[in-house]
C-alpha cells in the first residue's frame, strides 16, 4: 500500500465546500492508500470523533497545523486578502511538518490537495526525490465580462483586474511555476483550467472535478407531481453566484406555481436589496427566505424539491450541485465552469452564457417548460443513478489511486 503524503489545509467531516471536499478525497482515497495528512486544526474535534468508524480509519494519519481564530475568520470571509499572508506562513510551517514526516515515514507520494486555488501551491514540491502531485487545480476561469451588467464601479473594475492577473500569474508567478514544472502529475478541478494550463503553460493534467457524488437509494418520484413546483437555490448572495438573475428569471416565468426557495445569506445590503428586488418584480409571495442552513438541512430540502437552478457564472464545479445529483435533483444552470461539464441532457438543462436579459428570458422559458414537464424531471431525476456512479467520490478514489501507481512505478 503507497503512502501518500496529503496538504490539505481544509479539511471536515460533515461540511460542505472546500474543508468537505478535503475530507471526501482523504477518506475515500483512504481505502487504497496510507495517508499521512496535514490539515489546519479548526476541525480537529470533528475529524478525531469520524475516524472510529471509519474501516479505512486506521490507514489515516492527521496532523494538524492550527491558527488563531481571528486568521480562521479572514478565511470564512471569502474576499479578505489579509488572510493570504497568513495562509503563505501556514504553507512554510507546513513544510516543514512535513519533513519530519518524510523522514520517519518513508513517503512513496506526495499531494498537494486544498485549497484548489492555483495561487497557492504550498511549498511541499520542495522537497526532493519524491514523486509531487498538484491538485485539483482551480481558479483559471474568467469572469464573463457581460455579467457585470448593474454592479457597482469598484466590482467591475475587481473582476476585469482579476481576470487579467490570473493569467499574468499563472505565466510569471515564480512560485507557481517552480510547483508546476516540479509535479509529476497535475490535475486541474474543471476543463477552464486544463485549457488554460496547456494553453499558457503547455503543460497536460488530468481533469478531475474537485468534488464528487454520494451513491444514495432511490428517493420517491411522486415529488414530482405536487401543483406547486419548488425550486432551489442555494449560495451566498455575493455577485457571482447571481442571485438577481434568479429573481429575474422567476419574474419573466410568470408562473404562479413555482415558488424560489432561497438558502443562503449575505450582508444586510445584499439581504435587504434582493428582498426589495422580490418585491419590485411583485413575486414576494413566491420566494422563500430560509437563510443560511447547516449541511443536513440543504440536503433535506433539495429531497422536497422538483428542481435545483443555479445561477453561478463564476464557479470550480460546486459542491451543491453534485449534493443535487446525490439528492437526485435535476438541475437548471449554465453551460459554463465545472458545474457545465458535468451536467448533462440526462440529469438537467442548460443555457449558454450571453447577457444578463437574454438569460433571464431563457432561464424563464426552462422554468415554464420543466414546471410543465413532470414525467420528463422524473426521468432526469432517475438519470441521476449512473451520473452518481460516474461523478461518485469512489470512482475518484480509484483513479486516483491508480494515478498514484503510475507515477510511482515510473520513478
Amino acid at each position: 500500500m503507497l503512502k501518500i503524503l496529503v496538504n490539505a489545509y481544509a479539511c471536515s467531516p460533515h461540511t460542505g465546500s472546500e474543508p468537505g471536499m478535503g475530507w471526501n478525497w482523504c477518506v475515500h482515497i483512504a481505502q487504497y492508500c496510507e495517508l499521512h495528512i496535514i490539515t489546519e486544526g479548526e476541525f480537529r474535534e470533528n475529524i478525531e470523533a469520524a475516524l472510529p468508524a471509519l474501516p479505512q480509519g486506521k490507514n489515516m494519519y492527521f496532523y494538524y497545523n492550527p491558527l488563531s481564530p481571528e486568521i480562521r475568520k479572514m478565511c470564512w470571509n471569502q474576499g479578505d486578502w489579509r488572510f493570504y499572508k497568513h495562509y503563505k506562513n501556514w504553507q512554510k510551517s507546513t513544510l516543514e511538518i512535513a519533513k519530519v514526516i518524510v523522514a520517519k515515514e518513508g513517503i512513496d507520494i506526495i499531494h498537494q490537495l486544498n485549497m484548489v486555488g492555483f495561487r497557492e501551491p504550498g511549498y511541499l514540491w520542495k522537497i526532493e526525490n519524491i514523486p509531487f502531485v498538484w491538485g485539483p487545480i482551480g481558479g483559471l476561469k474568467q469572469f464573463p465580462i457581460a455579467y457585470l451588467k448593474g454592479a457597482g464601479l469598484k466590482m467591475k473594475l475587481f473582476n476585469q483586474l482579476k481576470n487579467i492577473i490570473n493569467i499574468c500569474q499563472l505565466k510569471y508567478d515564480q512560485r507557481v511555476n517552480q510547483a508546476l514544472k516540479r509535479a509529476d502529475l497535475l490535475i486541474s478541478s474543471i476543463p477552464d483550467s486544463h485549457r488554460a494550463l496547456k494553453k499558457h503553460k503547455g503543460l497536460e493534467s488530468e481533469w478531475i472535478p474537485e468534488t464528487g457524488c454520494f451513491i444514495t437509494e432511490d428517493l420517491p418520484t411522486n415529488r414530482f407531481d405536487s401543483q406547486e413546483f419548488h425550486v432551489v437555490w442555494v449560495g451566498k448572495f455575493d455577485f457571482r453566484k447571481q442571485l438577481t438573475l434568479a429573481l429575474k428569471s422567476l419574474a419573466q416565468a410568470n408562473n404562479r406555481n413555482i415558488v424560489l426557495n432561497v438558502c443562503g445569506a449575505g450582508n444586510e445590503q445584499q439581504e435587504n436589496g434582493a428582498r426589495q428586488l422580490a418585491k419590485c418584480l411583485n413575486i414576494e409571495t413566491q420566494v422563500v427566505w430560509h437563510g443560511a442552513l447547516p449541511n443536513e438541512e440543504i440536503q433535506k430540502a433539495m429531497q422536497k424539491a422538483q428542481l435545483f437552478f443555479f445561477t453561478s457564472v463564476s464557479e470550480e464545479t460546486s459542491t451543491v450541485v453534485l449534493e443535487a445529483i446525490s439528492n437526485r435533483l435535476p438541475v437548471l444552470c449554465f453551460d459554463a465552469c465545472g458545474f457545465g461539464a458535468v451536467i448533462d441532457n440526462q440529469v438537467g438543462r442548460k443555457i449558454s452564457l450571453s447577457n444578463p436579459g437574454k438569460s433571464a428570458a431563457e432561464f424563464a422559458r426552462e422554468l415554464n417548460f420543466l414546471e410543465s414537464n413532470r414525467e420528463y424531471l422524473k426521468k432526469l431525476s432517475q438519470n441521476c443513478k449512473a451520473h452518481q456512479e460516474k461523478l461518485s467520490w469512489h470512482t475518484k478514489a480509484i483513479l486516483m489511486s491508480n494515478l498514484y501507481q503510475r507515477i510511482h512505478k515510473n520513478m
